[in-house]
């Protein structure tokens, strides 16, 4: 399956680091070899970034490991096929606007019969079942709340209420974020680390790299990284519980 790899914080932080391990996972140390993406919220835009090639021969993902965009929300994914071709358009992270927001959302996980009807204005451009989830997410979304978003809270029983729907088709680990917020969801694997004062060195797991984040950061910064596996070998990973679902504001998950 696919693997996903978020960041929250509460400054604009670059993730060369944290990216450079993660793509390595798109041909090199994992099979994950049929497209990857990036999406990186900056202000109220999104920077956006796809190719159908793997990840680790991507002049693209190249780019992105050595451009240092800063950010509060980003959202990444490498891709290994079960539905739809190997194709720019069924590249993950997927965007749409909704709420005067961009959305952007990407899947790891397989869903069996998932066949929505998609009667309003989202409708999936390529031909992949987490499209397809995508746009029944936000088509339900906008059913209930009309042209205004809720507050937290109430965005938040929502989206757990339909993720649980979704996920009764299959596995549905998937990243979501306006921008404001950044949701995720467990079927079977995802885990997070906090990065926080006082800040220390940490080991990429896919290549030998190191950062000592001291040097690069300081005291009130926070940042949350959110992946399917474990990224580094010398951090406390928590693992979230299958069917949760955690909101991560501020580089903080939120009780």
């Amino acid at each position: 399956m696919c693997q996903l790899l978020a960041m929250n914080c509460n400054v604009p932080t670059d993730i060369v680091f944290s990216f450079t391990g993660f793509a390595h996972r798109g041909g090199r140390t994992d099979t994950h070899h049929d497209g990857w993406g990036i999406a990186f919220f900056e202000g109220a835009g999104v920077r956006h970034f796809v190719d159908h090639q793997a990840a680790i021969a991507s002049p693209i993902a190249e780019l992105i490991k050595h451009y240092p965009i800063k950010s509060l929300n980003v959202i990444a994914h490498i891709r290994k096929a079960t539905q739809g071709k190997v194709a720019l358009e069924n590249c993950h992270p997927f965007v749409r606007e909704m709420w005067g927001r961009y959305w952007v959302f990407a899947h790891n996980g397989d869903l069996k019969g998932f066949d929505p009807v998609l009667d309003g204005p989202y409708h999936p451009v390529g031909n992949t079942d987490s499209e397809r989830a995508f746009c029944f997410l936000l088509q339900q979304l906008r059913d209930r709340f009309g042209d205004q978003p809720p507050a937290m809270p109430v965005l938040r029983a929502a989206i757990a209420d339909l993720v649980g729907v979704i996920a009764r088709h299959g596995t549905f680990n998937m990243m979501l974020s306006d921008g404001t917020a950044l949701f995720a969801h467990c079927s079977t694997k995802l885990c997070y680390v906090v990065r926080k004062y006082p800040f220390a060195a940490a080991c990429l797991a896919d290549e030998d790299l190191s950062v000592d984040f001291s040097q690069v950061t300081t005291p009130n910064d926070r940042v949350a990284i959110i992946v399917t596996t474990p990224l580094t070998t010398n951090e406390t990973w928590t693992e979230f519980a299958p069917g949760e679902l955690k909101v991560f504001v501020d580089g903080l998950p939120q009780s």
